[in-house]
């Protein structure tokens, strides 16, 4: 039944306690401070993992392509014909050659692990790297003119910039009577970028794919294709006709299998985040059914005159009811406020609580990406609302029916 005009006054009444009752206002505010902490943290978590996810999913994918046909022992001879099978499968909208080898780098007697890439003069301009540059000239790396571009945290660890030369040590080289000499090659760094994966942006050093052929002397071979899908998440069933198709030379693998403990690792901490976090939202109903409980042995004898005055018990349970559902209502609202004014200022309120504590809470080399993601999924944030409503409504029934069972004979006879 609807609630009436005079159920909703008394409950607004009965929603802030009078003089002498202060004790129930505290307990109520804490209710609603606590549903509203409890909504913003489950807002701001299940953002948070999500944007992490999705950022990471975004800057990987950018760079390395939903799939890969892995040649095997690292080279596909006959890629031209690969290239042109994987380009006629349906569902594939992208699909371009790639050279990946693990090399080391040294300037200035500076040496550090590096990962060569040789990709294409068109990839190389595209936005996965050219739209990342933060310093240099990314047209200037073009075939033959030995020019590369190199990952930000690299240039630092190495300590060199735009201008500088880096020597790519290969242990591919020339076969002498004393064993195979190492190749040594050197480059002028053109351009340095940021895609804002630490991993990529601490060992990648791009060239242009016969550059990097004649490094590794590979001749016309490369190493791998990159692929991209329409639908990422079912980028195995629009790849599985390929197979055949390229298991004499080489072997499809796509992200999935790539990146699959890295992605497995967030799916599972995002839900157990958020079953822990659940656990606010539960404290903070508790503290709606005591405040419900304290505000009911309170106003037993105005329940009683109620009664007395042709107030049903059906009439009683909607006046609790109303105002623990107001109580969830409003801190759901507020924690929707608060999560969103938090998302919003996300980045500066890590830098402050860093420069308060001195530590670096979001350490690109742990976490992967450079700064603090977040992407708000609509349907999980109905669920929260819904779970709230739904806690609150539920820990209200019992205040409530205890006082629809209030006897107006039993309290009002002695009065």
């Amino acid at each position: 039944m609807m609630i009436t005009r005079y159920e909703r006054t008394i409950a607004r009444r009965y929603l802030w306690p009078g003089k002498g009752e202060g004790i129930i206002a505290v307990v109520a505010s804490f209710s609603l401070l606590g549903v509203t902490l409890g909504v913003a943290a489950l807002v701001i978590v299940t953002s948070v993992m999500n944007g992490f996810r999705a950022e990471l999913f975004d800057k990987i994918t950018a760079l390395n392509g939903h799939a890969v046909v892995q040649g095997y022992d690292g080279r596909l001879d006959d890629w031209r014909q690969v290239l042109a099978e994987t380009r006629a499968t349906p569902g594939v909208t992208q699909a371009t050659p790639l050279i990946e080898q693990p090399l080391m780098g040294s300037t200035a007697g500076r040496v550090e692990a590096v990962l060569a890439r040789g990709m294409t003069e068109q990839d190389i301009q595209g936005p996965s790297i050219a739209g990342k540059v933060v310093v240099g000239r990314i047209r200037d790396v073009t075939p033959g003119s030995g020019n590369v571009a190199i990952g930000a945290r690299l240039a630092e660890a190495l300590g060199v910039n735009v201008g500088g030369q880096i020597s790519l040590i290969s242990p591919t080289g020339q076969t002498t009577p004393f064993g195979t000499v190492p190749r040594i090659v050197a480059y002028r760094v053109a351009a340095v970028f940021e895609v804002g994966v630490y991993e990529y942006d601490n060992s990648y050093v791009v060239m242009p794919m016969q550059d990097a052929q004649t490094l590794l002397m590979l001749g016309d071979s490369v190493g791998l294709i990159r692929i991209q899908t329409r639908d990422a998440d079912r980028v195995d069933r629009i790849l599985a006709p390929l197979a055949p198709k390229v298991h004499r030379v080489g072997q499809i693998q796509d992200w999935k299998q790539m990146n699959s403990s890295l992605f497995e690792t967030i799916e599972i901490e995002r839900v157990m985040m958020f079953i822990i976090l659940s656990i606010i939202i539960v404290v903070a109903a508790f503290n709606i059914l005591s405040s419900l409980i304290m505000l009911v042995r309170a106003k037993t004898r105005d329940i009683a005159i109620l009664r007395t005055m042709g107030a049903t018990r059906g009439a009683m349970i909607r006046i609790f009811v109303t105002i623990g559902v107001t109580i969830g209502v409003l801190g759901t609202g507020l924690g929707l406020l608060l999560a969103a004014i938090f998302l919003y200022y996300r980045q500066g309120v890590v830098n402050v609580v860093q420069r308060i504590t001195g530590q670096n809470l979001w350490d690109p080399s742990i976490r992967f990406l450079t700064e603090l993601p977040s992407r708000t999924d609509p349907f999980e944030v109905a669920m929260v609302i819904i779970m709230t409503l739904i806690l609150a409504f539920l820990f209200t029934l019992y205040p409530a029916l205890r006082a629809a069972r209030t006897d107006p004979v039993q309290v009002l006879r002695y009065e």
